[in-house]
C-alpha cells in the first residue's frame, strides 16, 4: 500500500487532498480502509471526473436549441411488432427464438446495481415483494420465467438447454443478492448458470467539484449507471465466459419491471431474422408529457432522447395517423449481440458520454459530523445502457403493449404511479387475462359461474407454481392453458382489490381442460393439495 504522504502527493495533483483532512484523527483499522481507498484511485482520472461532473451540472438544463430540427422518428422499416401486422411472421418469429434457445444461443442479462431508496427499503430492489398472494419477490418471479422459457423450448426441439442468467450488480447489491440466491436454493436454477459480476464505482462530487467524504473513513461512491455495463463485461471477462458456453445473443433488461419477459422468444426471434446487431423493446407514450425516454433519431442516427431533452412542442407532435410523433418509449429492455458487445467493449466504450444525476448524497460536515442532507448536494455521473444505440449497425425496435410488458416499480406507495400497488395489480389483472385465454371459469363462493368478463367482480389471481419445474407464468401463443407437469391444470389464488364487496371474491378457479390422469377439473370448492384461496367469505 502506498504511504500517506504518497496519497497526499498525489490527490493535490488531482486538486482532491481534502479528503485526506480527517485522516490523523482515525484510527489505525479505518485510517487503513480510507488509505486503500484513495489508492485506488487514478490522480489524473479522478481530476477529470470531478471537473467534468461540475461542468455538466452547471450547464443549463433543457433540450439543446437546434434539437428539434435533428429529431426524426425512426423508419417504419426498423420497427416490428407483437401484436400487429401479419400474425404468420410473428410465428415465424417466435420460433427462430425458441430455436436459438433450444440451441443455447441465448443468455438474459439482469441490471440489478440499484437499491430500493425510492421505495424506502435498504436491500436490493430484485429482494422486494409488492404484495402478490404468493409473495414472491422480483428476483423468484424472474427465475420462474426463465425455468419456463427453457422447459418451453426443450419441449419444442427434444432437447436440455439453458439459459445463463447473468446479474450485475454493484459495491451496494452483490452480497445481499448473492446471500439471497443461496438461501432460496437459486430457485431451482443451477447455481453454475447464474453468473453474478459488480460493475465500477465513481466518487459522488460536490457542486464545485470536490469529491464527496460520506464519512470521515470512506468516500463517497455510486455505480457508474447501468451503462457501467460495458466496462464490466470487459472487467470480469463475461462476454469471454458467453463465448465458452455458446451464447450469440442477449437479452438486457432492468430488474424492476414486473412484467418483464426474459428471453421472449418473439423479441429474440425477430432481431436474429431481421439481422439487428442491437434491439430495443418500446412502448406507446400514453401521453405527451410522460417522463420516458424516446426512441428516435437525431442526425439519422438510432439513439434515446430524454424526455427532458424534448420540448413540450415536439412531445406534442402528432403523426398523420393521429398518434404522437414520437411515441416510442424506452423501457430499458434490449437485445444485442454478443459481437456488438464485444466491440463496445473494446473499442466504443471510452466514447460514452456520462450522463449527470443531481442526488442527496449522506456526507460529513467540517467538523466531520455525518449529515443526511434534506436537498441534493451532490453529483453522480452515470452512462445509461442505451448509449451505445447510435453505434449499432443495423438497429430494430420492437413495440409491445404496455399491459403486457411493461409496469415499473420505482417508487413506495405513497407515489400515485410506478409504485408496489400498479405492480402488483398489472401482474394480477394480466395472469386474470391468460386463466380466460385458457378457458378458465371463475366460480362464486356457492360454485356459480361468473360472468367471463367479470363485470362488477373486482378480484384478480396470480397463476402458482407447485415446484421447480412446473410455473405457468408465460402463456406463449399456441401453449397456454394447463402446465402439463399439474394433473389438476393451472392453480391460481384470487386476491380483492381494496374496495371489493365482501364475499365477491374467495373462489378458487380452474381450467376448462380435463387432464390426461383423469383427474377432473377444479370447480365447486374442489381445492389441489397446497392451494389457498384468499379473499372475504
Amino acid at each position: 500500500m502506498a504511504s500517506e504522504a504518497d496519497l497526499r502527493a498525489r490527490l493535490q495533483r488531482a486538486s482532491q487532498e481534502h479528503l485526506l483532512r480527517f485522516c490523523a484523527e482515525l484510527a489505525p483499522e479505518p485510517r487503513a480502509a480510507l488509505l486503500a481507498q484513495l489508492e485506488a484511485l487514478e490522480p489524473e482520472a479522478l481530476r477529470q471526473h470531478c471537473q467534468r461532473a461540475a461542468a455538466a451540472c452547471a450547464r443549463r438544463p433543457g433540450p439543446p436549441p437546434d434539437l428539434a430540427a435533428r429529431l426524426q422518428p425512426l423508419p417504419l422499416e426498423r420497427v416490428g411488432s407483437a401484436s400487429e401486422g401479419d400474425p404468420q411472421t410473428r410465428r415465424l418469429w417466435e420460433e427462430e427464438g425458441f430455436h436459438q434457445i433450444a440451441l443455447n444461443k441465448v443468455a438474459v442479462l439482469l441490471l440489478a446495481g440499484g437499491q430500493g431508496t425510492r421505495l424506502g427499503v435498504t436491500y436490493p430492489k430484485g429482494m422486494y415483494q409488492v404484495g402478490l398472494p404468493s409473495q414472491k419477490t422480483l428476483y423468484q418471479l424472474q427465475a420462474e420465467r426463465i425455468r419456463r422459457v427453457e422447459q418451453l423450448a426443450g419441449e419444442r426441439y427434444g432437447t436440455r438447454c439453458t439459459v445463463p442468467w447473468y446479474i450485475m450488480t454493484s459495491e451496494f447489491t452483490l452480497e445481499p443478492t448473492a446471500k439471497f440466491f443461496k438461501e432460496h436454493d437459486f430457485f431451482h436454477l443451477d447455481p453454475n448458470n447464474v453468473i453474478m459480476f459488480e460493475q465500477r464505482m465513481l466518487p459522488a462530487v460536490s457542486f464545485d467539484g470536490r469529491a464527496i467524504l460520506e464519512r470521515k473513513d470512506k468516500v463517497a461512491m455510486a455505480p457508474d449507471g447501468n451503462g457501467g455495463l460495458y466496462s464490466a463485461l470487459e472487467d470480469h471477462q463475461i462476454l469471454e465466459d458467453m463465448e465458452r458456453r455458446g451464447v450469440e445473443f442477449v437479452h438486457v433488461y432492468c430488474v424492476d419491471n414486473i412484467l418483464v419477459r426474459l428471453a421472449d422468444p418473439l423479441f429474440i426471434g425477430f432481431c436474429v431474422l431481421r439481422g439487428a446487431d442491437c434491439g430495443a423493446k418500446v412502448v406507446e407514450k400514453a401521453y405527451p408529457e410522460e417522463p420516458v425516454g424516446v426512441v428516435c433519431q437525431v442526425d439519422g442516427v438510432p439513439q434515446v432522447v430524454e424526455y427532458s431533452e424534448i420540448s413540450p412542442e415536439v412531445a406534442q407532435l402528432r403523426a398523420p395517423g393521429g398518434g404522437l410523433l414520437y411515441n416510442a418509449g424506452n423501457i430499458c429492455n434490449h437485445f444485442f449481440t454478443r459481437d456488438f458487445l464485444r466491440t463496445v467493449t473494446r473499442e466504443l466504450e471510452p466514447l460514452l458520454q456520462p450522463h449527470v444525476a443531481v442526488k442527496k448524497v449522506p456526507c460529513v460536515d467540517e467538523h466531520g459530523n455525518p449529515v443526511k442532507p434534506l436537498q441534493p448536494n451532490g453529483i453522480k455521473m452515470e452512462k445509461f445502457v442505451f448509449d451505445v444505440l447510435p453505434f449499432a449497425k443495423n438497429f430494430m425496435a420492437f413495440q409491445v403493449l404496455r399491459e403486457e410488458e411493461f409496469s415499473p416499480l420505482k417508487n413506495a406507495d405513497s407515489a400515485d404511479r410506478d409504485n408496489p400497488s400498479t405492480s402488483r395489480r398489472a401482474l394480477l389483472a394480466q395472469h386474470c387475462r391468460w386463466a380466460l385465454r385458457a378457458g378458465a371459469r371463475f366460480l362464486d363462493v356457492h360454485g356459480a359461474q361468473l360472468p367471463e368478463q367479470l363485470r362488477g367482480w373486482r378480484s384478480t389471481c396470480e397463476a402458482a407454481s407447485s415446484g421447480p419445474h412446473s410455473s405457468w407464468t408465460r402463456p406463449w401463443p399456441g401453449s397456454c392453458g394447463p402446465d402439463p407437469c399439474q394433473p389438476w391444470g393451472p392453480r391460481l389464488r384470487t386476491q380483492p382489490h381494496l374496495g371489493s364487496r365482501q364475499g365477491s371474491c374467495s373462489a378458487i378457479l380452474a381450467a376448462d381442460r380435463r387432464p390426461q390422469n383423469g383427474a377432473g377439473f377444479l370447480h365447486k370448492g374442489g381445492r389441489p393439495p397446497a392451494t389457498r384461496a384468499l379473499g372475504a367469505g
